[in-house]
């Protein structure tokens, strides 16, 4: 039986492209776009499913990721 589990995608744009990150297992990919830094994220994450050890995954696992969104600073 398979398990299905949840995870956080993060994703930031930089120069010419984003970047995507799963917190919970440090693992990033990017893309052009916004749809395709997230598609490349989760292609990542099942090819790190695919091919880790469990002892990895439980190794590499942070179950507690807290997001919150702040107000901005304005540097000057």
């Amino acid at each position: 039986m398979r398990k299905t589990k949840q995870f956080t995608a993060i994703i930031e744009r930089e120069e010419k492209g984003y970047v995507s990150l799963c917190p919970e297992l440090d693992i990033a990919s990017q893309g052009d776009t916004i749809e395709e830094a997230h598609s490349n994220l989760v292609e990542a994450l099942e090819l790190f499913f695919e091919t880790a050890d469990p002892s990895e995954v439980e190794d590499r696992l942070i179950t507690e990721v807290f997001t919150s969104e702040y107000g901005y600073f304005i540097l000057i």
